[in-house]
């Protein structure tokens, strides 16, 4: 009988990898070529595997969910949100703390927002997870760095028109106010907004796999914080059902330490680490049953 192996995708959108010239399109309504914002070194490789991990392993798969960075152009994590003390821009990878928008050195373009600012910071900070990173503007709503990569799509699409499934895509960050690496749960939920709460639905669903294999970018943020999540919330006997593919991810430029010390916490907590070549034996020899 077959098992039933799930693939979880995070966020392997345009945006995040550094992608070749021909990979890229030519917009001359955008004076040039467009490239990726958030480039990660290693992404456009790592999805290649991941794209090969899908084609040659595709009889094997039950299931893929594949989640997506989705943001507005202002947002509290974006350069668009901020100014500085003299009114001018705020460079992205500048990290904002409470006590600096209380002293002046930054704050919210639009004056009204100060006080849910205020708020957001102070329960940011209290959780003790990260501080406010203003990234360069990304994966905003409509774009071509919103998109999948071209051959993970290409790969998922041949799945779906193959087995007749439908992959599961799960949207986060639509919330401006509050920052969301997780697919699970944004950093500090907010109360009047369904998509920033803790998302139970889907993690039951991840459950009922015998196999969950996990992988995107980037290993440092977004798939560090979705992990987490789903391992915080997860039958702690049965932990071994995830599996990290680590050749299929890659950590932001300066955060490789937080990298490892999330894929050393998650072997010790008894999830599993792959490599791409052994999640397709494991797929090819599922397709046998």
């Amino acid at each position: 009988m077959k098992r039933k192996l799930h693939l979880l995708i995070i966020d392997p959108q345009n945006d995040f990898c550094d992608l070749p010239k021909e990979y890229l399109p030519s917009s001359a309504g955008a004076g040039g070529n467009v490239a990726p914002a958030l480039p990660v070194p290693g992404a456009h490789a790592d999805m290649l595997r991941l794209a090969e991990v899908i084609n040659r392993g595709s009889a094997g798969l039950s299931g893929i969910s594949v989640t997506l960075d989705s943001h507005h152009r202002i947002d509290v994590a974006h350069p668009t949100f901020w100014m500085d003390s003299a009114k001018g821009p705020v460079n992205p990878f500048t990290q904002i703390t409470k006590a600096e928008v209380v002293q002046g050195k930054y704050s919210p373009r639009d004056g009204a927002a100060l006080p849910r600012v205020m708020a957001y910071l102070d329960a940011l900070e209290s959780a003790g997870r990260y501080n406010l990173m203003v990234w360069p503007t990304h994966c905003e709503m409509g774009s071509w760095g919103h998109n999948v990569h071209a051959d993970v799509r290409a790969a998922y699409n041949r799945w779906e028109e193959s087995t007749l499934g439908i992959v599961n895509k799960i949207s986060k960050g639509t919330n401006p106010f509050t920052e969301h690496y997780s697919a699970i749960q944004a950093e500090v939920p907010d109360a009047a907004d369904d998509s920033t709460q803790m998302n139970y639905e889907f993690i039951d669903m991840l459950s009922d796999a015998d196999q969950v294999y996990i992988t995107g970018e980037a290993g440092s943020h977004c798939v560090k914080a979705t992990t987490e999540h789903i391992v915080e919330n997860w039958d702690q006997a049965q932990l071994g059902k995830l599996v990290l593919v680590t050749d299929c991810m890659s950590s932001v430029t300066g955060f490789d330490e937080q990298y490892q010390g999330f894929i050393r916490a998650m072997r010790e907590r008894g999830v599993q680490i792959a490599q791409a070549s052994d999640v397709v034996a494991e797929l090819i020899e599922n397709a046998k049953r």
